[in-house]
């Protein structure tokens, strides 16, 4: 059905894209700027930001298809060399929320000493990322992260635009330590303080997440109390492309090391 609808839509952008650009983009303006009217410029706030979520998914779409598939966002903003440049060839990797595995590919080719595993639960992601062009130090298994992983132990696990869609963050965080015993956790995640428009949204009673899945898109402060309360310690933490990627250490294991 949904192929149905994109091939009509085709035909429909076809006799659309006719009209002169100028043209259209003043009708989309009209269009907005009859949705903004009325007495109440809160619930004018709101139905907008209800059309820019759907404006950013079909921009978001459109850009993965000039991708071919892997959305460009990887490669534009350089979040893996991130992730890279704290791992240590020959470490073992965990890469949790693994997805079609861009992130996993990177780190593996980046790392060649280094084994590195790719966990989701999502069969048609997996497949992707096995179908894709992968280096030998790299392999992924279909399974629930907050129910079981690989036995360790690992000395790295990645969360990369995971914890977000997790509901209990601190207990998961906690399970990771004491099942993969890594000592370093890297994690992205999105940052509600990214623009100015996301306490507005709140404010209204709009959406204020990228992703209807999501269960935070936390403050940095958030993000900190979360990941202390797990056992972890931030020791670097950036905010660039309105994220937080960050480095942290398991509490005991930064304890330990200064022990003497």
């Amino acid at each position: 059905m949904k192929a149905m609808l994109l091939a009509v839509a085709n035909v429909f952008a076809l006799l659309w894209q006719v009209v002169p650009e100028r043209l259209r983009l003043y009708a989309f303006k009209a269009l907005y700027v009859l949705e903004s009217r009325g007495n109440n410029p809160r619930a004018a706030l709101k139905r907008l930001f209800a059309i820019q979520d759907e404006w950013e998914k079909i921009v978001s779409e459109r850009a993965t298809a000039l991708g071919g598939g892997e959305h460009p966002k990887h490669r534009l903003i350089h979040y893996h060399d991130f992730f890279i440049d704290r791992i240590t060839d020959g470490q073992r990797v965990l890469d949790v929320g693994c997805g079609y595995g861009a992130v996993a590919r990177s780190i593996a080719r980046a790392r060649p000493a280094s084994a590195v595993t790719g966990l989701d639960n999502d069969i048609g992601r997996l497949t992707q990322a096995r179908n894709s062009n992968n280096p030998a130090n790299l392999n992924y298994v279909e399974t629930d992260a907050t129910k079981s992983v690989p036995s360790g132990p690992w000395d790295v696990v990645v969360l990369s635009n995971v914890l977000e869609h997790i509901a209990d963050r601190i207990g998961f965080l906690k399970a990771l330590v004491s099942t993969t015993g890594a000592a370093q956790f890297l994690i992205r995640v999105p940052l509600f303080e990214r623009d100015w428009k996301m306490p507005m949204r709140r404010e209204v009673g709009a959406n204020y997440y990228s992703d209807p899945d999501h269960k935070i898109e936390p403050t940095q402060a958030e993000f900190r109390a979360e990941t202390a309360a797990a056992g972890l310690v931030v020791e670097e933490l950036i905010t660039p492309w309105g994220e937080i990627w960050a480095s942290l250490k398991v509490a005991n294991k930064v304890a330990n090391k200064g022990a003497p």
